[in-house]
């Protein structure tokens, strides 16, 4: 199973212009086989996305990008989330304590946005985004060095604003899935 883990919607991301219908739409002709929506600091979207998904048969699991004052961070499986902006550190560990799985999202990319060096200090992360659509081949590259030397699962995603970014670079799973519980049981 393919899947794009890191989409943002227009509802809750003011800086994509792609509505939810045209993300489903688009992943289908791109292959992919199912999406992942990670909206800035919201998850706004999640019974929409549920009761699209049902209706379309398309899975379509909603996690979060959230800022923590080290840099962003995607996860999934988490009911909740801070509302401010905490220590990366704290966040992971919410995470955590949630069940949840995470990832350090394009780390090293020139937007201040990243975990960057921060990377080594922070404990529990499960991924790293080694393949982001909007970071350079040489933050891509910095990334998946880091994630190699810590051990942390190697993930792509396209960060995708627009549909032309969208399936850019996404994730293979080993098995089909079609419920949040299982797509992080799989992703462990």
């Amino acid at each position: 199973m393919i899947v794009d883990l890191h989409i943002h919607e227009s509802s809750y991301s003011a800086d994509s212009i792609m509505t939810l219908e045209e993300i489903v739409s688009e992943a289908r002709a791109k292959g992919l086989d199912g999406i992942c929506i990670t909206d800035h600091d919201s998850m706004g979207l999640k019974d929409r996305a549920e009761q699209y998904s049902r209706e379309t048969g398309f899975p379509i699991f909603v996690g979060v990008e959230y800022y923590s004052l080290w840099g962003d961070i995607t996860a999934w499986g988490i009911d909740d989330f801070p509302r401010k902006r905490i220590a990366a550190q704290e966040f992971i560990d919410q995470v955590k304590a949630q069940g949840g799985y995470c990832v350090a999202c394009h780390p090293f990319r020139n937007n201040n946005r990243g975990l960057a060096e921060h990377l080594r200090e922070v404990r529990g992360l499960d991924g790293v985004e080694v393949l982001n659509g909007s970071a350079s081949a040489g933050a891509n590259l910095e990334a998946w060095n880091y994630c190699r030397e810590l051990g942390l699962a190697p993930i792509g995603a396209s960060d995708a604003h627009w549909l032309s970014q969208l399936g850019v670079y996404a994730t293979w799973l080993p098995e089909y899935v079609d419920n949040l519980a299982d797509f992080v049981r799989v992703l462990r």
